[in-house]
């Protein structure tokens, strides 16, 4: 099984965001870290704690693919993300945002709605 790390300064307030955004269960907390997954199985994400906040740009992102871009953008900041610029090319529709500690995210328009 693969899972996916992203680094923060308090994974007990990180995962609980990206519980709620991606419906995700928890699979495992302690001091420091915090597994969350799919019901089910699937890819796992981990939050661990690092003494330094973000600086940069993320090398690695997440990409939520959804049939509902503006809905799906709405809900993430209701959850405590924030915008930080739309895609101007009307054939690649993407909203990037940052989760509350700014790593980067992306919103996307579902491949399978692409025509």
């Amino acid at each position: 099984m693969m899972s996916t790390v992203i680094d923060c300064t308090d994974p007990t307030t990180l995962a609980p965001f990206w519980r709620a955004l991606l419906g995700y269960e928890v699979e495992s907390w302690s001091d420091g870290w915090v597994a969350i997954l799919p019901e089910g199985g699937g890819p796992k994400i981990s939050f661990q704690r690092v003494p330094e906040s973000k600086s940069g740009k993320n090398r690695l992102h997440i990409d939520l693919q959804t049939r509902d871009v503006p809905g799906e953008v709405s809900r993430a900041e209701r959850l405590g993300a924030q915008v930080l610029y739309p895609s101007e090319d009307p054939d690649d529709v993407f909203v990037t945002m940052a989760d509350p500690e700014g790593n980067e995210f992306c919103v996307c328009l579902d491949a399978d709605e692409i025509t």
